[in-house]
């Protein structure tokens, strides 16, 4: 059962409602809390076996003064689930950035960090575009163990330094080892904080409890989940429980692309219909990435290269998270530069996403 409070509701309503459930033997209580741009809203997760969960009133909880709403849940996605369809979606405030269904934000970035000139052209890019958040792959697990690895903690401070130098405030991140997280704190404090770090879930380790159990564990950084590339739908958001039943709920969904070469010839299987599947069944803000979907810049008889065609397919179904490899040169890139978009496009990717996602508010508009 989760007990939503009131924005703001005062510590009273809080021990008013864990009286009530003291009532009920063997019922444990979790607390969740939602701080948004104005308000801060906590939800209190009641936690029981499914006999005594069913002895607990409904209506009675309701009536206590500060609960905005009881809804009953299924034991699957206990935490993230939409139990019902009148839930609202996620949101999470994050170094200045909001993170929700009502927005669309570009992380375009190099898939691996190579040079500093390199970032710096791509930090500068950005900026020039408007742009905000980014990625750069400073961890990068292979196929091949002789491919290139990344540069790891080495690059951070200066990766860091230019993001804060052009305004840059959150860097989508992978990490493989937990160990890696303390490396990119320490990274951070050393260089004064000048940008924000999403941990990134790679489709490798989408069932590495683990690492999952470890990035909720800590609560500084949010994480973005990218869904494994041969599970199913339902193991991968199983996955995302994992971290938020460690007490991090501040998760963005990403779908990638499923590994058949029955998506040849794209890189993998492009899965962005799932985007309001994934809406659906969670609260979770859906992040879609076009470039390890299609892996390749061949481009359509309309001149359009088939990434912008799949970046529209997600944004166009609801996604409010695009994660796009770019890079200065992508001729020279170390790692994915096939389908690397050169910095010159990015103007025009501005344009196509906040075109395409107009065209989705204005259909959403005339449906409801």
């Amino acid at each position: 059962m989760i007990i939503t409070l009131e924005p703001d509701a005062s510590s009273e309503t809080q021990r008013n409602v864990e009286a009530f459930a003291s009532r009920f033997p063997g019922v444990k209580l979790r607390l969740h809390t939602f701080e948004g741009a104005n308000h801060r809203v906590v939800e209190i997760h009641l936690i029981g076996t499914p006999q005594v969960m069913q002895t607990i009133p409904d209506r009675e909880v309701a009536t206590i003064p500060g609960v905005r709403g009881v809804v009953r849940v299924s034991t699957k996605y206990r935490l993230l689930g939409r139990h019902d369809s009148k839930m609202t979606g996620y949101r999470f405030d994050y170094n200045g950035v909001s993170f929700d269904e009502k927005q669309v934000h570009i992380f375009s970035g190099l898939c691996a960090v190579d040079t500093p000139q390199h970032v710096e052209e791509t930090m500068r890019a950005l900026q020039d575009n408007g742009i905000v958040t980014t990625r750069m792959g400073a961890y990068k697990p292979r196929t091949s163990p002789y491919e290139f690895q990344g540069l790891g903690k080495d690059c951070l401070p200066w990766v860091f330094e230019l993001a804060g130098k052009y305004g840059v405030k959150v860097i989508a991140m992978e990490v493989t080892d937990a160990r890696h997280v303390g490396e990119i704190e320490r990274a951070l404090e050393s260089t004064g904080n000048p940008t924000g770090v999403m941990l990134q879930v790679g489709t490798r380790n989408a069932q590495n409890f683990e690492l999952l159990r470890a990035l909720g564990q800590q609560k500084r950084f949010p994480v973005l989940f990218k869904r494994g590339m041969g599970i199913t739908l339902e193991e991968s958001l199983n996955a995302c429980e994992y971290v938020a039943s460690e007490g991090n709920s501040n998760i963005v969904f990403c779908l990638r692309g499923v590994k058949t070469q029955l998506g040849e010839p794209h890189r993998n299987l492009v899965d962005f219909a799932h985007v309001p599947v994934v809406r659906r069944l969670t609260r979770l803000p859906v992040c879609v990435d076009p470039s390890h979907s299609v892996g390749r810049m061949d481009a359509a008889p309309d001149g359009l290269p088939d990434i912008f065609h799949v970046i529209g397919q997600g944004v166009i179904a609801g996604a409010s998270m695009v994660l796009v490899d770019v890079h200065p040169d992508p001729k020279t890139a170390l790692c994915d530069g096939p389908q690397a978009l050169g910095l010159d496009k990015l103007p025009f990717l501005v344009k196509y996403v906040t075109t395409i996602r107009k065209a989705y508010e204005s259909l959403t508009t005339v449906s409801s």
